[in-house]
């Protein structure tokens, strides 16, 4: 069994060997090139379908952002309050449903309420989102920085 798994190991190497010596033989020279292989038709075709497949992204985003609040979540009476960060992947959050407010732990699978509240905490504006926070202080500098 051994002595036949040795010839047959032989015998492809000659073969291959072989392939490659009448490979090299009948080989010619490669052409020289008689013109450019990418030309300026080349690139504005490149260009063009670059610029094609950046406004259809930019076109999707705006799309998703105008139909994103069509039947979002920030109609109904479940709104995030809060929240804060207390691990790599640990979240508290404090969550209003109708009149009730919640203080949720939020991780890697899991949710607990961690305490219902008696009395809900008063907000700034009480009909936004937590993440309206960042637009406020954006509005805040750019009217700041118009002023100086």
């Amino acid at each position: 069994m051994r002595a036949l798994t040795t010839i047959y190991l032989f015998l492809i190497t000659q073969v291959s060997f072989a392939t490659v010596a009448v490979e090299t033989v009948n080989k010619k020279p490669i052409p020289s090139l008689t013109s450019e292989p990418v030309g300026l038709g080349n690139f504005m075709q490149m260009f063009f379908g670059l610029f094609i497949v950046v406004g259809l992204i930019v076109g999707m985003a705006w799309f998703m952002r105008r139909i994103g609040n069509m039947g979002g979540m920030n109609t109904g009476d479940l709104k995030v309050v809060g929240g804060v960060s207390v691990g790599q992947r640990e979240r508290i959050v404090l969550v209003q449903a109708g009149d009730t407010q919640l203080l949720v732990g939020v991780g890697p699978g899991t949710i607990r309420t961690l305490h219902v509240m008696e009395e809900p905490i008063a907000t700034k504006n009480p009909g936004t989102t937590a993440s309206s926070g960042f637009a406020e202080k954006l509005h805040t500098a750019i009217k700041n920085r118009g002023n100086t």
